[in-house]
């Protein structure tokens, strides 16, 4: 085996230059440029360091590349999946790049340590037979569920220092999971799709009482469809001005995006609803067919009524609040999830206990769950109904 000559090739790399900068293969890297060390004990020192950082992350070291190359940003795979045509030399290059990381991928412990002498224990890991190229094609054709970089690799995002970061551990709730409101949820799942589906999507507001399934439809809609290239920012009122970063940042991805606020409210003295009207008119510097905004509010015009308080000229207080209140008439589409009335919440709350294997007698489960909703002081909501099937499971009255 030329040890050299697959250095050399390692070092070669120009379109997935970035991928040396990758943990596990960069301790690759290392563990091929002490291959031909004299001594053994620092080969072994830098082989097992290279195992443990691969076992981290996966046993396979031919699939773990391969994940590397298809989420690796590069210039080549943004520039196809805005549909650019590259000169046939950058091609080629991919091409033997591609042979090259398959060719090191397929590389077995034997292989690496069969000229050292040591007749000891070591850890190994596995190896495929993948055509890089076939699958790499395979996810550009197929790019916009996908996509590239972060968002191929996450569903859920948030926003630190300017920055989207993936949220470590994202919310699983699913569709089916959900009870109720289905004609409301209905109504922001098809917006989603024409989203998906490339045709006109409205920006969605979901408002009403606390505990309704706003925030949760939002999120399991996403789980629902991220498979389909759906993926979710969520930012905070305080990072609205943020908006017009984020969007420059995912405007040419082809995923489709939807920049989430939860529990949006303006009180006194705030003005960061800038961005966001700007986002909702859709202005040139904002608009993005591969982006919608949704949020969630308590209130339905977006406003605490205490706004109306504030010091300043009757004039400039009205006008002020007319362009606040006219916030919310700028989602075109304003979903509201209300509070279930008595036979609705107790449906919601037979049909989570079902799902937790719960049986029950009809009449004494509908009088205890009434009693609970209105002692527990929330009111009926879907998330009254499951603290209340909750407790049903700790007392084991069932």
């Amino acid at each position: 085996m030329d040890r050299k000559n697959f250095d050399c090739k390692v070092c070669s790399l120009a379109v997935f230059r970035s991928l040396t900068k990758d943990g596990v293969i960069n301790k690759f890297m290392k563990l091929l440029d002490n291959w031909s060390e004299v001594s053994v004990e620092n080969f072994i020192s830098v082989y097992s360091e290279f195992v443990a950082e691969l076992y981290r992350k996966n046993i396979n070291f031919s699939e773990y590349i391969l994940k590397a190359v298809l989420e690796d940003d590069n210039f080549y795979i943004i520039g196809k999946a805005q549909g650019k045509v590259f000169d046939n030399y950058i091609v080629e290059t991919v091409e033997n790049e591609l042979k090259t990381l398959q060719e090191i991928s397929r590389l077995t412990p034997e292989e690496i340590t069969a000229d050292i002498d040591y007749d000891g224990f070591l850890p190994k890991w596995k190896t495929s037979e993948i055509d890089f190229i076939a699958e790499y094609n395979r996810r550009i054709e197929n790019i916009s569920k996908y996509g590239y970089g972060k968002y191929s690799q996450n569903k859920m995002f948030i926003l630190r220092n300017g920055e989207t970061v993936p949220v470590k551990y994202p919310d699983s709730q699913r569709l089916d999971h959900l009870y109720g409101y289905k004609r409301e949820r209905q109504a922001v799942i098809d917006n989603t799709l024409a989203l998906l589906d490339g045709k006109p999507a409205q920006n969605v507001l979901l408002y009403g009482d606390a505990g309704t399934g706003k925030s949760s439809s939002v999120k399991a809609i996403v789980n629902e469809y991220a498979d389909r290239g759906l993926r979710l920012i969520e930012i905070t009122k305080e990072q609205l001005r943020d908006i017009p970063k984020i969007i420059d940042d995912i405007s040419h991805n082809p995923l489709k995006f939807i920049i989430f606020i939860d529990d949006l409210t303006f009180t006194a003295g705030e003005d960061c609803f800038g961005a966001l009207k700007a986002m909702l008119e859709g202005s040139a510097s904002a608009r993005s067919d591969n982006i919608a905004i949704y949020a969630t509010s308590n209130r339905r015009h977006l406003v605490k009524e205490t706004f109306s308080e504030r010091d300043g000229d009757d004039v400039h207080r009205n006008d002020t609040m007319q362009e606040l209140i006219s916030l919310s008439a700028r989602f075109g589409l304003r979903v509201n999830f209300g509070k279930p009335d008595k036979k609705e919440f107790v449906r919601i709350a037979g049909e989570l206990a079902r799902q937790k294997g719960l049986e029950f007698d009809e009449k004494e489960f509908e009088l205890k769950a009434e009693r609970f909703a209105m002692s527990s002081g929330n009111g009926r909501s879907p998330r009254t109904a499951k603290q209340f099937v909750n407790q049903l499971i700790n007392e084991q009255n069932f």
